[in-house]
């Protein structure tokens, strides 16, 4: 055997172990995904526990942080006198009066159903005949007869926020009123009111969707929903003062379009998702959040020679966001800032130049090619966000809901969850309270706007 077929063995021999230690760690990173998966119980836990967590607590010093307490209630609806006991409870001697000091408790008052009869006057018109019957301000429906024992608009307002604010199944809804307030409540009446209050407040959605087609700026999302058991999406169109959820059987531009408008002529804060790349007259913006978490995965299982162009990519995201922070502190003029973008573009341009053997490295090249104009438009244009973790905020709570109870059942129940969350959280986003919104909604006799289009 010659010398250099003893080099070839060796070398073949150091090439073999190097691919059995990356193949052990891939396979050791397949396991914990597939582990991952299968977390029912902890959907959002994290790998280990830290071998040295912090002290649970305030922490001491300088450290505590803001000091709050409760404050004292502006007023008080009941005083109630504390005296002396008779005599000392540890050695039962005579007690002396020094003074007499307040501790304050904010409590719920007993609950109480409030059952109230409406004495309807009923007629006819003189001219037409037609009947005619009066209605009180407080009412939430016309229906007579049969359907007479109504719900009212607090009840209804509350069991609209725990059922499609907290994400409360109808039977867990139902339970909460009896519970709290001996009000006894079937799933299906639930269900029937809710469509009911969404009926009057399409109107209002509809208002909510010509707003955000007229916002400057809109961040869109997406995410699985289920309705009759079929795969559907639900969409989050969210601004800073306002977002419209839409449940649609589709994931592709024309359910986005549904809402956003084919012509939508703003900024575009979303992720990388094709569809939103097919709204030519909007200026975008893509995610770099996404992009930072896809280089740092690439990085964690990548393979010999493959970290060197994810690692360049990540550190060319992460100093355009150092760019951005150091021209919000002042730190740097927009001239400053035009230079370094040139430049932080011109070590893009040329890696994305380049052909790269490894199939991730070229998967994640092509990605920021299509991407490339939409990169860096939050450098030109002050004020934008980098991110859309505006939208994924408004997902987040239809995620959760979509683990509790899994979706609709029918269309009508999803066109209804689209309207109440809608308005819900816009509410929330507008600082406005949202029961006081639902009970005026409630209580209108006909479907109609109401000012929900306006900031505060």
């Amino acid at each position: 055997m010659g010398q250099e077929t003893s080099e070839k063995i060796g070398r073949l021999e150091r090439e073999i172990e190097e691919l059995k230690k990356e193949n052990e760690r891939l396979r050791r990173l397949l396991e914990e995904a597939l582990r991952s998966a299968k977390r029912q119980a902890a959907p959002f836990s994290r790998r280990g526990p830290k071998a040295h967590p912090q002290k649970p607590g305030r922490k001491a010093g300088s450290q505590y942080g803001r000091r709050c307490r409760r404050p004292v209630p502006r007023s008080v609806d009941e005083v109630i006198d504390v005296p002396l006991p008779g005599q000392c409870p540890h050695c039962g001697g005579g007690v002396q009066e020094g003074s007499i000091v307040s501790q304050y408790q904010t409590e719920i008052p007993e609950p109480r159903v409030e059952c109230i009869e409406f004495r309807i006057h009923v007629g006819c018109c003189r001219r037409c005949r037609r009947r005619v019957q009066g209605r009180h301000p407080r009412q939430t429906s016309d229906a007579i007869g049969s359907a007479a024992s109504q719900l009212g608009p607090r009840a209804l307002a509350l069991a609209t926020q725990l059922n499609k604010g907290l994400g409360l199944p109808y039977g867990k809804t139902a339970v909460v009123l009896e519970e709290a307030f001996g009000m006894r409540v079937s799933r299906g009446g639930l269900c029937q009111a809710m469509a009911r209050m969404a009926h009057k407040a399409e109107p209002t959605y509809q208002g909510l969707v010509e707003q955000i087609r007229g916002s400057p700026s809109v961040t869109p999302d997406e995410t699985g929903w289920r309705v009759g058991g079929q795969l559907w999406w639900m969409w989050a169109f969210s601004s800073s003062q306002l977002t419209v959820y839409a449940i649609q059987p589709g994931r592709g531009f024309e359910q986005a379009a549904a809402v956003l408008g084919a012509n939508f002529a703003g900024f575009l804060v979303r992720d990388g998702w094709s569809v939103y790349r097919q709204f030519s007259q909007a200026l975008h913006q893509t995610c770099l959040a996404h992009l930072l978490r896809r280089c740092r995965e690439m990085i964690l299982v990548a393979g010999k020679g493959e970290a060197e162009f994810p690692r360049t990519v990540q550190v060319i995201l992460q100093q355009a966001l150092q760019l951005r922070d150091r021209r919000e502190q002042d730190q740097i003029s927009d001239r400053g800032v035009a230079v370094a973008l040139g430049r932080l573009q011109v070590r893009l341009d040329r890696r994305l130049q380049g052909h790269y053997r490894s199939p991730r490295n070229q998967r994640l090249a092509n990605h920021l090619l299509r991407e490339r104009d939409a990169l860096f438009t939050f450098l030109n244009c002050p004020g934008l966000e980098a991110t859309n973790w505006r939208a994924e905020q408004a997902i987040r709570p239809m995620v959760v809901t979509r683990k509790v109870w899994g979706g609709n059942r029918t269309t009508r129940g999803a066109r209804t969850q689209s309207v109440l969350v809608s308005i819900l959280q816009t509410c929330r986003q507008q600082l406005r309270s949202a029961s006081s919104f639902l009970q005026t909604l409630v209580c209108s006799s006909q479907p109609e706007t109401l000012d929900l289009t306006t900031t505060r």
